[in-house]
């Protein structure tokens, strides 16, 4: 399956990894982007594993263990729409605009 990056996780992705590099280290920031990448490979393997935002949205999340971001995505046939990248000390995230 392939990943697509949606701007906005794009624009996520980008400032989690600025903010990482300039307020703790490079050595985190590598550490985040080292699990992001772990998750993201989860994802690809089974899609499905993840749990859906609610009953009635084709959203799903799943945790990045170790580190306070959760990743939102969507399965679109052969393609994995990643949506957005969320730090969890952050208001609950609405998904219902991106279905």
């Amino acid at each position: 399956m392939k990943l697509v990056w949606s701007r906005r996780a794009l624009a996520d992705l980008t400032e989690i990894a600025t903010y990482y590099s300039i307020n703790a280290s490079p050595t985190i920031a590598r550490s985040i982007e080292d699990r992001f990448l772990v998750v993201l490979d989860r994802i690809r393997r089974a899609p499905e594993s993840a749990p859906r935002v609610s009953q009635r949205s084709s959203v799903r999340v799943v945790a990045v263990v170790r580190h306070p971001f959760r990743i939102f995505y969507r399965v679109r046939g052969e393609d994995i729409d990643i949506l957005h990248i969320r730090h969890t000390s952050r208001r609950p995230f609405s998904p219902t605009k991106l279905d």
